[in-house]
């Protein structure tokens, strides 16, 4: 497997995120004395609440807050969310992987990224 410079990582990834949509903004990092409830974002064209995860490339995506059939979303928009490996058995962290390759059954549930399901005011 190769091993890209940062710079050479950083332009592969843009260039995947802009091909796949991810374009959301990070999520800002919670204050760790701050207690309240955290709301989730919302979409300034339509209002609807967003979930907002990082990509498997270190990139950001905005989905839909709802699964759909894969069957009812086009194919570029299918993404689904996968817990990161790790040591413990509880999920520390999920990230969101775009559904490539082999197409998934059509009624397999996927998340739909959110400007296929955004309808402005």
């Amino acid at each position: 497997m190769a091993r890209l410079c940062e710079r050479c990582w950083n332009i592969l990834a843009n260039e995947m995120a802009e091909a796949d949509g991810a374009t959301a903004a990070p999520r800002p990092e919670p204050d760790p004395d701050d207690t309240s409830w955290i709301e989730p974002p919302i979409c300034p064209e339509c209002g609807a609440s967003v979930r907002v995860y990082p990509t498997n490339y270190d990139r950001w995506v905005s989905l839909s807050t709802v699964e759909l059939p894969a069957k009812d979303v086009p194919e570029p928009f299918r993404w689904r969310l996968t817990k990161l490996p790790g040591p413990s058995l509880i999920a520390t962290d999920i990230v969101a992987v775009r559904v490539r390759g082999l197409d998934p059954a059509p009624g397999e549930p996927v998340v739909p990224a959110h400007h296929v399901m955004c309808v402005p005011d």
